[in-house]
């Protein structure tokens, strides 16, 4: 941990282990955040225990692997992250007409992000919709009060798990609605994907 403290330089991802020698990886992302908050981080951990992921993401990672993962799913991942992958929802709604061409759920995207597991998939899902609309008010009230930083914060978050349990329609939105926090029609374009991604979640026995 003190050696990931004592670099200098701005980094555009970090990958921490849950475990170091040293203290917790929850305990450094903290420390970091505190000189970088906009950073995403990805964690690593043996340990596929549901309360641990959780754990984890309350404490700000964006994304929880569970090791040993391929060196095709940390690129997919760290790429989704900083917007490089192929297929990234900003880019194709640009060139193919907005996000209405992206499906509401991904299950494959889900099942990747979680070594295959459907029971984490489902439980995951399941908190992901119940976090919804909370955040979804929570994005809007900020942008209404000219908090743009605060909105950001959450935006950040939402798109970190709706990539993660295959939310695509919702993440494509909330990527663009990032990058154009002031534009109405975007923000009415992901309030529709919100509303739409929790009603097909209800009827699905998701939530």
């Amino acid at each position: 941990m003190r050696t990931a403290l004592d670099r200098k330089g701005v980094y555009d991802l970090w990958l921490l282990d849950a475990n170091l020698p040293d203290g917790s990886g929850m305990d450094l992302l903290a420390r970091l955040r505190a000189r970088f908050p906009a950073t995403p981080a990805l964690a690593h951990t043996a340990d596929d225990s549901l309360a641990l992921h959780a754990r984890l993401r309350a404490a700000g990672f964006d994304e929880v692997l569970v090791k040993p993962l391929t060196a095709i799913q940390l690129r997919r991942t760290a790429g989704r992250l900083l917007g490089l992958v192929p297929g990234d929802p900003l880019r194709t709604g640009e060139a193919g007409g907005g996000s209405a061409a992206f499906p509401l759920w991904d299950q494959a995207t889900a099942l990747a992000a979680l070594n295959g597991n459907e029971e984490h998939v489902a439980t995951l899902r399941r908190m992901f919709l119940e976090e919804l609309a909370r955040q979804h008010d929570e994005i809007q009230e900020s942008l209404q009060s000219g908090n743009q930083e605060a909105a950001k914060k959450v935006l950040h978050q939402l798109k970190a798990s709706s990539g993660f349990v295959g939310a695509m329609r919702l993440h494509a939105t909330a990527t663009l609605l990032e990058k154009s926090l002031s534009d109405t029609e975007t923000l009415a374009d992901f309030s529709i994907a919100v509303r739409d991604t929790r009603f097909s979640g209800d009827k699905s026995g998701t939530s």
